[in-house]
């Protein structure tokens, strides 16, 4: 969608949460949009999800992200249709899910490894991965898939290699974070329900993690499986839940999110000629590219909140106890903050979007992401000489997360 449209829409009917809506439709950008104009904090009720506020304006998830003591990340996550159960309780406990004043202290743990500072220090061994990956790509030549050949094999061994995780076992985290992310997704499913293949893949990756985690006890090395491992809290180690699901949240996030936001960048690219030629002829827009990239992507869709007490928003009470549903992509193309939302633009400039979240959620690996699609589009910006569709993307089933299986291309690359 390359501009707002104003389309008739019955809000009794129209979709924002069933996963096979954004599997074969894309993002639903029709909807958000006349919910942003007509009804901006919008009641949604239908018989496929608990209910919910639907949040779509910028300003407002702002409001309500700057007052986590207002609206709690526990109890639910985000919004999910009712055959995504939510996981059992204590399932799992990281950062995603926890709430002032814990939140902080365990955010303190690997905060170092994050900072700007330590993320520079990473730009070698960021330009190298990318490279490598590159290199292999160019071999093959003619035919690839995006994802199988570019943004999987960089996103994954970064953080692999940050976490200490060895080569050989790198395939297991690709499969875990598909599973994880996307269990409605049949093809990830493992002949089982979406329930029976998320919990299946949440305890391999803690039981793989909980050898590793031991391993690094006795020998410790320079990597975050061993911050972790050897983390405290107020003296005490991290109890095994949150231990575990540290890394859970370190894989899930490091890999899912910068891979699509790296995938749909590129098919930005290729749908909109003119910023390509206009970043090979000006590598100094390659920052504001980024932004532009995050912002149009926004690779995660949505998290809910809940309200703690009564709260008034544009004329409507959010009631102690009800669910808000922060769409982060929604506030991405909103009319009042973005100038022609709907257009990609790789010098756009201001660029205020809210695709690493806010406040003290904003995403820990926000700096990490940045390196990452900076130097994926850096190099390709002088290797790449031309490059085409070959059949539309294949998106993953979910409406969490704006997940692409395959983008078949063509290409020439140096």
């Amino acid at each position: 969608m390359n501009q707002a449209v104003e389309t008739t829409m019955d809000p009794r009917t129209l979709d924002l949460s069933t996963p096979e809506h954004y599997e074969r439709n894309g993002y639903p950008h029709a909807e958000w949009t006349w919910v942003r104009k007509h009804d901006p904090v919008f009641w949604y009720e239908r018989d496929n999800v608990d209910p919910f506020w639907a949040i779509t304006k910028h300003a407002d998830i702002i409001e309500i992200g700057k007052q986590p003591h207002l609206f709690l990340n526990a109890p639910r996550l985000a919004v999910f249709t009712n055959d995504m159960p939510p996981p059992p309780e204590g399932a799992a406990r990281h950062l995603l899910n926890m709430d002032p004043p814990e939140h902080a202290r365990y955010r303190r743990i690997t905060s170092g490894w994050f900072t700007p500072r330590a993320i520079r220090a990473m730009d070698e061994k960021v330009a190298r991965v990318t490279r490598e990956v590159l290199d292999e790509a160019a071999k093959k030549g003619g035919d690839t898939d995006f994802v199988r050949d570019i943004s999987a094999p960089i996103t994954i061994a970064v953080i692999a290699e940050m976490l200490g995780v060895p080569r050989s076992d790198w395939n297991l985290l690709f499969r875990w974070t598909n599973e994880i992310i996307a269990p409605q997704d049949p093809e990830f499913q493992r002949n089982a329900s979406a329930e029976e293949t998320l919990n299946a893949a949440r305890i391999e990756l803690f039981n793989y993690f909980s050898a590793l985690s031991d391993e690094r006890r006795a020998r410790p090395t320079n990597d975050i499986v061993s911050v972790v491992a050897n983390g405290k809290l107020e003296g005490e180690p991290l109890p095994v839940i949150e231990l575990l699901s540290y890394y859970f949240l370190l894989v899930v996030a490091g890999n899912e999110t910068t891979r699509n936001a790296m995938t749909g960048g590129m098919l930005a690219f290729i749908d909109n000629p003119g910023e390509w030629r206009k970043l090979q002829a000006d590598e100094s827009l390659l920052d504001s590219a980024v932004e532009e990239i995050v912002r149009w992507i926004t690779p995660v869709i949505q998290f809910a909140r809940t309200a703690t007490q009564d709260y008034r928003l544009r004329g409507k009470t959010i009631r102690e106890g009800q669910s808000v549903c922060l769409f982060y992509a929604s506030a991405n193309r909103d009319e009042e903050v973005f100038d022609h939302p709907f257009a990609f633009r790789v010098d756009r400039q201001p660029n205020p979007h809210i695709a690493f979240g806010m406040g003290e959620h904003v995403c820990l690996g926000a700096h990490l992401a940045r390196l990452e699609l900076r130097h994926a589009f850096a190099q390709l910006r002088k290797r790449l000489k031309s490059c085409e569709r070959t059949a539309p993307e294949q998106r993953v089933r979910s409406s969490f997360v704006g997940g692409i299986k395959r983008a078949p291309m063509r290409w020439t690359l140096e």
